[in-house]
């Protein structure tokens, strides 16, 4: 049997791979009819979300019918917020003659890349609850403005003045969620710099918007700016109660990296008593009690995660460890026996751990691990 030739072999590669890696552009006109209150910024501001409207619909239309995502479970809402933050909406053309704004955008969305941050995100609960409050806010606010416009026509005086200064606010806040989705796009992607420009943005433009600020806050953590993260968690649960559970969290976090173990304790407090069965919130916890010398609320707060999901094989070797550490004999060596039949992986790490010092020449260690 001849061999096919080289660069041959490399062009059916390139076919095959193209057949599976299909990217679709969107393109989507819109013209907005400007009432006598309307400015060009105004004017844009509308247009760009009502035509950005229309392309995620279609979009989530197409995913929708994508057998991958439909394994999601995620309704057609949720997939177009989600999409929000993921896909860029690219202005083609526009132009504006004082009464009529005009826009052309497209998304070019790779089908696969799209797919994979669906799931990402959908799993991240926090900021997917997020993104759908968004998303149904600016539909309020768009459906709002309408009834808005046609109030200004015949309102008078302060009334008039009043309903403009409604008007701008409600037009600000569309411009600041403009910003806050391209900041979770440059958020997913790594580029927390970037990020943190247009969540500033954001916040600018509306002061109290409570979402901006809890995702400047995580911005803030990943470039390791805890003491700005901690202060950006705090205006949000003063701003909304809505999302306090996850600034108390966060926050805890912030003040575990700064080494205050009693802050983040007293936060992770505020989560459990808002949602008692958090995992994490109990973890953490038992990480900053340990940090604190207090490893016997350590240990508490481990079995108490290990209660709520007892397949998670590094809490029964955290807690193996802290028996180990406490001269808990047989507790490490059950509670390590039990890391190891979940995660197998997790014999080597053993192997090598200085916590098990004092029961690493033990016989059932020694069987554990393989030494």
């Amino acid at each position: 049997m001849k061999k096919l030739p080289f660069i041959l072999i490399a062009l059916l590669l390139l076919l095959q791979s193209s057949a599976f890696a299909e990217t679709k552009t969107y393109i989507k006109e819109y013209t907005y009819q400007a009432s006598e209150d309307d400015s060009r910024n105004s004017s844009r501001v509308s247009a760009m979300r009502e035509v950005k409207r229309l392309l995620l619909e279609e979009l989530g239309t197409y995913l929708e019918s994508v057998t991958e995502v439909q394994n999601f479970q995620l309704t057609k809402d949720q997939i177009t917020a989600l999409t929000a933050g993921i896909v860029k909406t690219e202005i083609v053309n526009e132009k504006w003659d004082g009464h009529t704004y005009w826009i052309k955008t497209k998304i070019v969305a790779d089908e696969g890349d799209v797919i994979k941050s669906i799931d990402k995100l959908r799993q991240d609960h926090d900021k997917s609850n997020e993104l759908g409050d968004v998303k149904i806010r600016s539909d309020a606010i768009l459906s709002e403005n309408k009834k808005l416009r046609e109030e200004l026509k015949l309102a008078k005086g302060e009334d008039k003045q009043k309903k403009i200064r409604e008007y701008d606010n409600s037009i600000n806040e569309l411009s600041a969620i403009e910003w806050y989705e391209s900041g979770v796009r440059y958020y997913e992607k790594g580029d927390y710099k970037a990020a943190l420009d247009n969540f500033n943005k954001a916040i600018e433009l509306n002061p109290k918007y409570a979402i901006a600020y809890i995702s400047r806050g995580a911005t803030y953590s990943n470039l390791d700016k805890h003491s700005e993260a901690i202060i950006d968690y705090s205006i949000t649960i003063e701003l909304n109660p809505k999302y306090a559970m996850a600034s108390y969290y966060n926050r805890g976090l912030s003040y575990y990296e700064l080494g205050k173990y009693n802050e983040a304790i007293l936060d992770y407090n505020k989560v459990i008593e808002l949602n008692p069965k958090y995992v994490d919130a109990y973890k953490n916890r038992a990480a900053a009690y340990f940090r604190l010398g207090n490893e016997d609320k350590s240990i508490l707060d481990y079995s108490k995660a290990i209660e709520l999901n007892p397949k998670d094989a590094y809490v029964y070797y955290i807690r193996a460890a802290i028996h180990s550490l406490l001269g808990h004999n047989e507790n490490a060596i059950k509670d390590l026996s039990k890391a190891i039949e979940i995660n197998p992986d997790l014999r080597k790490e053993a192997k090598t751990d200085i916590s098990f010092l004092y029961i690493e020449n033990t016989p059932d260690f020694k069987r554990m691990v393989g030494k």
